[in-house]
């Protein structure tokens, strides 16, 4: 994996869920999270690791919630909200949840007692954020990919970034072994932030 690591920096993950599942998925694979955890936790002191993602609060049952549990429990701080529902135009239902100011604001605080921040996130919206992040002598890796089609990383973020980590050189080293088996929802997960799907249940690796 490319990317500056030095073994005493202090580190924290902010993850955007959602958006870093829809990076996953246009390469076609699912993220263990407990290897996630273990590759960060190699690379210098980990401080936090935060996930950031939508619900829809008034389903009967919820896909994603399982996967919430269990990072609860494993390693991980979990940031939700509730999403709101929406129908377009064209009758379709949506839903829209942006987590973009809560994923901010911890960065803005958590600041101080970090030296390296890695981004899981695409969205060009974060690169003031990473801009501002900077002049706080702080180091901000973003981690996406440029090798689906279209990119799911723009080109101003990347930019801002002191460093870029490639998700699909991140595959081999994160992503779940197809050959086990994981819990599958029994109905489909229709939660979504912003334009992105929300990561299902089936990206959980069992405990």
């Amino acid at each position: 994996m490319k990317g500056n690591f030095y073994e005493n920096e202090r580190v924290a993950l902010f993850i955007d869920g959602a958006n870093l599942y829809s990076a996953a998925r246009s390469l076609g694979f699912d993220i263990d999270y407990r290897r996630l955890l273990k590759v960060f936790r190699e690379k210098g002191r980990l401080v936090r690791a935060y996930y950031y993602t939508a619900l829809v609060e008034d389903q009967e049952y919820s896909p994603i919630r399982p996967l919430i549990d269990w990072l609860d429990y494993n390693g991980y701080t979990m940031v939700t909200k509730p999403a709101k529902e929406f129908t377009d135009a064209m009758g379709r239902r949506k839903v829209k949840g942006n987590m973009d100011i809560e994923l901010a604001i911890d960065v803005l605080e958590m600041a101080d007692h970090l030296d390296h921040v890695i981004l899981f996130s695409g969205d060009g919206d974060f690169r003031r954020l990473v801009e501002a992040v900077q002049r706080r002598g702080i180091r901000v890796s973003v981690v996406s990919t440029i090798k689906s089609a279209p990119p799911m990383v723009a080109d101003e973020l990347r930019r801002q970034a002191d460093d870029f980590i490639e998700l699909s050189e991140l595959a081999p080293l994160i992503a779940r072994n197809p050959s086990e088996r994981a819990p599958r929802p029994a109905a489909t997960n229709r939660e979504a932030e912003a334009e992105y799907d929300a990561p299902p249940e089936s990206l959980m690796r069992s405990a």
